[in-house]
C-alpha cells in the first residue's frame, strides 16, 4: 500500500481519522447497496428468462398463423390487407427508482383511428382465418413483449450500476482505506518518535541542571574560604 504525501502533524492525523471513518462507513453502505442490487438483479433475470420463454412461444404461434395465411394468400393481397392500420398505439414511458437506478416502466395506449374501426384492418371476404389468428395472437402478446423489453432494459441498467458500485467498493476496500490506515500508522509512529526525542532532550536538560545545582554549593564554600 502507498503512504500519502502529507505532513505528520496532529491536525493531519485528526483529518485522516475522520476520512477513514467516513470511508469505512461509505464502504459498508456501498457494499450493502451492491448486495441488494445483486439480489434484485438475480430475481429480475429469473423473471426475464421465464417471460422470454412465454413470449417466444406465443410469437411462434403468431408466426405460424401468419405463414399459413401467406401460403394461401397472394403477396399482393396480404400486403394490401395489412397496409392501412385501424389502430394507433403509443408507449407511455415512466421511470421507477430502484436502488438509485432509474428503470423504465412502460405501458401501451391504444386508440382507434376512427370510431367504427375494428382490430382487423381488412375485410373478411379475401382473407383467411389464419391471418385473423396471427393478428389476434400478436395483439395479445404485445403487453408481455413490452414487459419483456422493460425487464431487459432494467436488467441492463442494474448491471451497469452493479459494475459502478463494485468499482467504488474495490477502490475503497483495496486502495483508499489501506492508504489511509498506512498513513495514519506512519503519522502516529512519527509523532511517537518526536515525543520520545523531546522526552530525551528534556531528560538531558534536567541532568545538566542537576549537575549545575550540585556544583554550585562547592563554589560557595570555596568563596567563603577565600574570604
Amino acid at each position: 500500500m502507498a503512504k500519502m504525501n502529507i505532513n505528520p502533524t496532529r491536525m493531519n492525523l485528526s483529518i485522516l481519522k475522520d476520512r477513514l471513518e467516513t470511508s469505512t462507513r461509505g464502504h459498508k453502505l456501498l457494499k450493502d447497496k451492491q448486495d441488494e442490487l445483486m439480489r434484485q438483479f438475480i430475481n429480475l433475470i429469473k423473471e426475464n428468462k421465464k417471460l422470454r420463454e412465454e413470449v417466444e412461444e406465443k410469437l411462434q404461434e403468431s408466426f405460424k398463423s401468419f405463414l399459413m395465411a401467406s401460403a394461401t394468400m397472394s403477396p399482393q393481397m396480404l400486403e394490401e390487407a395489412i397496409a392501412l392500420p385501424t389502430m394507433k398505439t403509443f408507449v407511455d414511458i415512466q421511470k421507477k427508482n430502484v436502488m438509485s437506478v432509474n428503470v423504465p416502466k412502460m405501458s401501451f395506449k391504444t386508440e382507434k383511428i376512427s370510431e367504427n374501426a375494428s382490430r382487423y384492418p381488412y375485410g373478411y371476404a379475401q382473407t383467411t382465418a389464419d391471418l385473423d389468428f396471427a393478428i389476434e395472437d400478436l395483439t395479445e402478446v404485445m403487453d408481455e413483449l413490452l414487459e419483456l423489453a422493460q425487464k431487459e432494459k432494467a436488467a441492463q441498467l442494474m448491471a451497469d450500476e452493479i459494475e459502478k458500485t463494485r468499482r467504488r467498493v474495490n477502490a475503497l476496500e483495496y486502495k483508499t482505506i489501506p492508504d489511509l490506515k498506512d498513513t495514519i500508522k506512519y503519522i502516529r509512529a512519527k509523532l511517537d518518535e518526536n515525543e520520545r526525542a523531546n522526552i530525551t532532550r528534556l531528560m538531558k536538560v534536567k541532568d545538566i541542571i542537576s549537575k549545575e545545582e550540585l556544583k554550585e554549593p562547592k563554589t560557595e564554600k570555596i568563596n567563603k574560604a577565600l574570604v
